[in-house]
């Protein structure tokens, strides 16, 4: 009985005690829960997460940025993409002398934010014309500066002879040529002779190369063959020839046919030429009627001559050398497939064969035909005494083994012969 009652005594103190002790906690728990201030930051808490899930995070702030930001707008396009042209002036000092600061970046408050980075605006970054037109003339004082200390050191003028007339083509032909001249380093003369006089049709076309022209009208008319043809071009050089004896022009003598295409390494490698020199033609004959892709052929031993040089793979005109890098002889056209199918008019659909050697792979001093020049070689004829239904340039000459090889000695092909021709009463259209 004792016992019990001990017992029961001592559980009611613990217990007491247990109650004594939590009593703090409940109350401070009670108190926080129940507190206003508490309750309001779960609430906006729970909202802050409630807007984030529905409406996204970027957009989220991307609002909060609208709402609280304090920059002022700014606009997407400062300056217009296209300035007006202003009249440019082709004197390099007349030019003004700011230079652009590429890709600058404007003031502070010329910034665009999207996402979590910013974007910067940039000026428009094309130049102006009037700078374009700057760079490209201290370009072309580089060039020319870099052509007198590692070039020429004194070119000599390049005189051009191109024959002519008025056909179909005429304009499609002597605009290439003409802008091949244009583009040419050197003092250029350039003698046109038309046949069946000058016209204003030829005269309006070379005036616009603003070159140093001479517009020779000959009197004869153009044959519609193609060997008629052949015969009075030649006759329309030496007549060019002549003129150029008349006025003692003093340069490089080269014949540039309407129809031809020219390397722009050709007229660097003429200069090189003391009195007379030949380079190697690329004939472009195509196969209209024709049997095969035509073959060049070389009048020299075989075994005078390196075997690459043989059989080249395009027709190639020009002189032939031999290991030593000596005139030997001269590669010619292949006319042997095209026999019987080669065109004889200008209005046939068939292959144009070139001559056996091309007046436009020769070049040659203008003193060679002088009346009378210093130090004018022995192995050249008298030009009074040449006929005038020569071949090739080579019957000005006493002795063709005086010939110089131009071009890696023919191996390089530096200018490239074509005839293509409409029929001789189509017109071109006008306008």
């Amino acid at each position: 009985m004792k016992l019990s009652m001990l017992q029961q005594s001592y559980m009611n103190r613990r217990s007491a005690s247990f109650r004594a002790s939590s009593a703090p906690l409940d109350s401070s728990t009670d108190s926080t829960i129940k507190s206003p201030a508490a309750i309001f930051w779960v609430l906006l808490h729970g909202l802050c997460c409630l807007i984030s899930l529905v409406l996204g995070f970027r957009f989220s702030r991307l609002v909060f940025f609208f709402i609280f930001s304090t920059s002022t707008t700014t606009t997407l396009y400062m300056t217009t993409p296209f300035p007006p042209l202003a009249k440019t002036s082709t004197n390099i000092n007349d030019l003004p002398l700011e230079i652009p600061v590429i890709n600058r970046t404007l003031s502070s408050s010329s910034r665009v934010v999207v996402g979590r980075h910013g974007i910067r605006i940039r000026p428009w970054p094309h130049p102006r014309p009037s700078e374009v037109m700057k760079a490209h003339q201290i370009i072309e004082s580089v060039q020319r500066e870099q052509r007198i200390q590692s070039g020429v050191k004194s070119p000599m003028t390049v005189i051009v002879v191109t024959p002519t007339y008025v056909r179909t083509f005429q304009t499609l032909h002597l605009t290439g040529v003409m802008h091949s001249l244009m583009l040419v380093p050197y003092h250029v003369v350039w003698i046109v002779v038309e046949a069946g006089g000058a016209t204003n049709e030829t005269a309006s076309i070379i005036a616009k190369s603003g070159i140093k022209t001479l517009h020779i009208g000959f009197a004869q008319k153009m044959p519609n063959s193609w060997e008629g043809r052949h015969r009075l071009e030649t006759k329309m050089r030496l007549r060019a020839l002549r003129a150029v004896r008349e006025k003692m022009m003093d340069g490089i003598v080269m014949f540039a046919d309407d129809s031809n295409m020219h390397s722009m390494e050709l007229f660097d490698e003429i200069q090189n030429v003391k009195w007379f020199g030949a380079v190697s033609v690329g004939i472009l004959a195509h196969s209209g009627g024709g049997g095969g892709g035509g073959e060049s052929s070389s009048a020299v031993a075989e075994k005078d001559v390196e075997p690459n040089l043989s059989n080249p793979a395009m027709p190639v005109q020009g002189p032939a050398c031999n290991a030593s890098n000596k005139l030997v002889g001269w590669h010619t056209f292949n006319s042997l497939p095209y026999e019987g199918k080669s065109a004889v008019y200008i209005d046939d659909r068939a292959t144009v064969l070139p001559r056996n050697l091309e007046w436009a792979g020769f070049v040659l001093n203008s003193r060679l035909v002088w009346k009378e020049a210093r130090d004018k070689p022995e192995w050249v004829k008298d030009f009074d005494l040449v006929a005038e239904n020569i071949e090739s340039p080579l019957a000005l000459l006493k002795d063709p083994s005086m010939v110089e090889p131009l071009g890696s000695c023919g191996r390089q092909v530096l200018l490239w012969w074509l005839r293509v021709e409409a029929r001789a009463d189509s017109k071109f259209p006008p306008g």
